[in-house]
């Protein structure tokens, strides 16, 4: 049986690649923390999630200059040279992701300062969870380098866009039955926005899977898009 040898740079693209997964899972967990935030009303958890944003931002800084030295020092080949490039733009997609959960945090402050909810939260919440999948699944295809599975993302976030679409229209509703509504309304609105916005991230994040494996760029037809 043949061993294959792993080299230092070899080891340092697999230690950047775990470095991306633990960047992502605090990403999702600052979500989660902003969505709880949201659903109970819980300012201390919407500061934590505030708060967590320098943590975010440093593991951000940290593989950018991991992965720049790595370009400089090793002068990689094209299919290295992907992986690099890719990681540099996932990285910054992860970042952006973290500021919606901050976004979202932020506005639960406000959202908590007009007292209890006009009506349950069901569909903003399930929008959260469908959102944090993709985000996992898309760097779990990233690690992985499949492809199939970076695809299955952009399917996904037709879900996101059709519960966006929908709680849209009946919170423009409320709005138009009850003057009352109109600011937990406009707040919950954007909420719903951010998510839309963080499974389009997501789709990002397949999409350089894809050129990474592939060399293929804009894999998805995304016309209907923003």
């Amino acid at each position: 049986m043949m061993i294959k040898h792993v080299n230092a740079y070899d080891r340092a693209i697999r230690s950047l690649q775990q470095d991306i997964m633990e960047m992502g899972i605090k990403v999702n967990e600052a979500l989660s923390m902003a969505m709880d935030g949201l659903k109970n009303q819980n300012e201390c958890r919407c500061q934590q999630v505030i708060e967590m944003d320098d943590v975010i931002d440093d593991m951000d800084y940290d593989i950018e200059e991991k992965a720049l030295e790595l370009i400089s020092l090793q002068q990689p080949m094209a299919d290295d040279l992907r992986v690099l490039a890719s990681a540099l733009r996932i990285i910054k997609e992860l970042e952006r992701i973290g500021d919606y959960a901050v976004n979202i945090a932020e506005i639960s402050i406000k959202l908590k300062e007009k007292g209890e909810y006009f009506k349950p939260l069901v569909d903003i919440p399930k929008m959260a969870e469908l959102a944090q999948a993709m985000v996992t699944k898309s760097l779990e295809a990233f690690t992985e380098k499949n492809t199939a599975r970076a695809r299955e993302v952009n399917t996904d976030d037709e879900e996101v866009d059709s519960l966006f679409e929908a709680l849209y229209d009946e919170l423009i509703d409320f709005m138009k039955q009850d003057s009352s509504f109109v600011d937990q309304a406009s707040y919950l609105s954007l909420v719903a926005r951010y998510l839309e916005r963080i499974g389009d991230h997501a789709v990002n994040i397949a999409e350089m899977t894809i050129y990474m494996v592939t060399g293929e760029r804009r894999p998805f037809d995304r016309t209907h898009k923003e």
